[in-house]
This record gives structure tokens, sequence and C-alpha cells, in this order.
């Protein structure tokens, strides 16, 4: 059993945005406030994060554990990277830190980041990690379990998902090509990006993501990477088909 909790299930700028007197981002409601994108997966006392974003700090104080055995990158956006830094205090109590990720999106994190990618010259007291890279329609083991890749597009841009079991995570979806649809079947679990009700040029919007929930026919759909353009929690999950629902922040399940 994998058990889940969403760190964060917002969108780039997070909900409230800042300066904001959109209705959504002065609601008083815990699950209309949304820190950015990641979840943490927990299965035979290891411990993993996909993504690692601007509020992991916080985000890992609300859900405090004491090991962290890995980190998954989806792409290199700000938005999903630019809390690596804060695995520091993980590093200073066990060492090195696995983290895994493309060849594209590494090389983006060691020229941001060259003072923790740094065989050379590395900065002391920064953190320790060892690199994965990971490869389209290859497997590899995490924690005794498989974990495939699965390609979507972003725009233009590469993010790759990750099924583990029957479980599959997969944000800032735009598009996603056959071949990934068919690593998709047959899943209890299906977390995926919906950013608003209008379209958009990079992400799925509401009509986009329930499209592909009906063609992919998981069990059940969790929707992340939200932002107040799609309306109240409350409000959009009594109009959404009964097998998708918002997650939010804080929410855990185990499947």
């Amino acid at each position: 059993m994998i058990q889940l909790i969403f760190l964060g299930t917002g969108t780039s700028q997070g909900i409230p945005v800042i300066g904001s007197d959109d209705p959504v981002c002065l609601s008083t409601n815990p699950k209309d406030k949304r820190l950015r994108c990641s979840v943490l997966l927990s299965w035979n006392s290891k411990n993993y994060v996909i993504d690692c974003g601007p509020d992991f700090r916080q985000q890992i104080l609300n859900n405090p554990i004491s090991s962290l055995d890995g980190v998954l990158f989806t792409h290199s956006h700000a938005d999903h990277t630019s809390g690596f830094d804060d695995i520091r205090p993980f590093c200073f109590r066990q060492g090195l830190i696995d983290i895994y990720s493309t060849s594209e999106v590494f090389k983006n994190l060691k020229k941001r980041f060259d003072y923790i990618i740094n065989d050379k010259d590395k900065y002391p007291g920064a953190p320790s990690v060892n690199t994965n890279i990971i490869k389209e329609n290859e497997k590899f083991k995490l924690g005794g379990k498989w974990v495939m890749p699965i390609k979507a597009m972003h725009n233009d841009i590469p993010v790759t998902g990750y099924r583990i079991n029957n479980i599959a995570y997969m944000t800032d979806v735009k598009t996603i090509d056959l071949n990934s649809k068919l690593k998709l079947k047959n899943l209890d679990v299906l977390i995926l990006s919906c950013l608003r009700i209008k379209p958009h040029q990079s992400h799925l919007n509401l009509e986009e993501a329930i499209e592909l929930v009906n063609e992919l026919k998981p069990k059940k759909t969790l929707l992340i990477h939200i932002s107040n353009s799609l309306g109240f929690h409350d409000e959009v999950n009594k109009k959404l088909p009964k097998n998708i629902s918002l997650a939010y922040d804080n929410l855990c399940i185990k499947c």
C-alpha cells in the first residue's frame, strides 16, 4: 500500500495570488488555499516527493517526516524545482539523497544549482545528492517498487509523469501521445493537472481534463495544479462526475 499526501495542489502562483482580490483568493475555506504542486509518497518506511517547489519547506513542516529517500522531478519550471535547496536538513542527517530526472531537467538543475551539483567545488553545507537519469520507456526501481516514467507535453516542453503500481501522477499536462496513454490504462488512481475553465495554451482546462479521464477510464481521478480561475473548491466539486474530484492541500489517501 502506498500513502500519498498532497503537499500542494496549486498552480505556479498558488492560491491566494499575491495582491489579488479575486473571490477565490479571498475565500476562508482551507481547501481554497493552495501551495505549489508537490506530493509525498510513502511505503515501507520510505519517503519520496514528486517535485520540490518554492513552498517545500512549509509543506514538510505541515506534514513532518523524519527522512527523505528521494526527489522525482517532472520538469524544470521554478514552481516545481525552486525548493531544491530545502532538502538540506535531510542531507545533514542522512547524507546523499537520490534525485531522479531526465537528462534535460538535470542540465537545468545543474546550471541553476551549481553549488549543489558540482563535483569540483561543492559549496560547504549545500545539499548532497546522487543523480539518477531516467529515460522514456525505461522502468526504474524506487524503494523496491517499479516506476514507469510517462512523457507528456506542456505546450512544447516535455514533462515526466510517474506510474507506481496502479497510481499515476501527471502534472502540467496539455497533450499526451498514444504511447503514453497506453501506460495510463487500468489505473486505480489518476492524479491529473487541471488549470482552469477557459482553454490554456500549455495546460489542460476542465473540459479537456474530463475528456482525457473519460478516455483513460481510471477508477478515480484527483485533479491538481489548480488556479483560482477554476473556481471555489466546493462548488466545482459538486459539478464533477462522481469518479473525479479536486485534490486539496494536505489530503491523504492510501491505495
